[in-house]
């Protein structure tokens, strides 16, 4: 069966959702899903994410994602292959953690009720998987891993940079406030005792609404009929363009992919003193040579292939090798003083 084709355009939301391989784990503890949500910002400083809600489960994970530049299938390559890589790393484990393609719904986020519908149902995922039980005393922030427990329950200072909370209360009319915080979990609470923990947040579509919208769990978009009409058009467009190595690698010449890491790799070699002629004869163990490559890597969603060839370092795997090696103190005591001071004026940046 074809794919279907992923749509992207600025400012879009989506619900992504991905499975393990064989609906296996893809979180075996705490540390396992403690990583995940440090990969996922690293991968929203890559690409300028905004993530709205979050949830992880023992299987599965559901995102709403914002994504400032049309790089979704950039940034999801990105992060189920750091996750996958990560997770076989720590676990001594080999193949696909994650089963099939990543599914995603484009959302129509300027609307309230989808926005409030999709954010209400990634919240209340704890409670349809019988991880947590109002009626029996325990409340929605006795799980902790999701975007309500470890962002909108808490104030701004506490939050991850890249967690849209302070929009999503907004949404419900609630200010970002210790009383308003506390509303915005009243309320999903409330939701869950009236509709029980199986129904909790699922909603209902009617037979008149078009067959192809979601209702959260199938279907490619979660919006009104006008919306999808202009999907369907985007849609169009995309088919009807040559399917070019060029137009494949659209996604990753945005501002936080090529375009970016070829304007930082360009001021970062000026500012280590280094040209391109002279990369061949470097080692590819060159303090050098790694800050830069370390700073391409967590700030844009270039390959390591990529960093092997235009930083002249051997191979994929020996840039992983010496990426793995090298913290961030040792990285800052071994280059000079004006490549340092470029490092931290470009981290500054995302």
């Amino acid at each position: 069966m074809a794919r279907s084709v992923r749509i992207e355009y600025a400012g879009a939301f989506y619900h992504v959702m991905a499975r393990g391989n064989c609906r296996q784990a893809i979180f075996k503890d705490e540390e396992d899903r403690r990583r995940f949500v440090q990969t996922l910002g690293e991968a929203c400083a890559m690409t300028g994410w905004r993530v709205h809600a979050w949830v992880l489960l023992s299987n599965h994970y559901h995102l709403m994602v914002e994504t400032p530049e049309a790089n979704l299938v950039a940034g999801m390559q990105w992060l189920q292959n750091t996750l996958t890589r990560r997770f076989n790393v720590r676990h001594r484990a080999w193949g696909r953690v994650f089963g099939d393609r990543y599914k995603a719904v484009l959302v129509e986020g300027g609307q309230r009720f989808y926005y409030e519908t999709l954010m209400d149902y990634i919240h209340l995922n704890p409670l349809r998987a019988r991880l947590v039980r109002v009626t029996k005393g325990k409340g929605l922030l006795d799980y902790r891993w999701s975007s309500l427990a470890m962002g909108y329950a808490l104030p701004p200072r506490k939050r991850a940079p890249w967690l849209a909370a302070s929009e999503g209360l907004d949404a419900f009319g609630f200010p970002d406030t210790i009383a308003g915080r506390w509303r915005m979990v009243e309320r999903l609470e409330r939701r869950a005792l009236e509709e029980g923990n199986a129904r909790a947040g699922v909603v209902a579509i009617s037979g008149e609404v078009d067959a192809r919208c979601s209702h959260l769990r199938r279907g490619w978009y979660w919006g009104s009929q006008n919306f999808a009409e202009k999907m369907l058009k985007l849609a169009r467009k995309t088919l009807g363009r040559a399917k070019s190595r060029a137009y494949r690698g659209v996604a990753v010449r945005r501002a936080h992919g090529l375009e970016r890491a070829e304007e930082w790799l360009r001021e970062g070699l000026a500012a280590a003193g280094l040209n391109e002629q002279e990369l061949g004869a470097t080692p590819g163990s060159d303090p050098r040579k790694v800050a830069l490559a370390r700073l391409l890597w967590r700030g844009t969603t270039v390959s390591q292939v990529w960093l092997a060839q235009r930083l002249a370092m051997r191979s994929a795997a020996n840039v992983s090798q010496q990426l793995r090696r090298v913290g961030t103190q040792r990285l800052k005591g071994n280059v000079p003083k004006s490549l340092g001071s470029f490092l931290e004026r470009a981290m500054g940046q995302n």
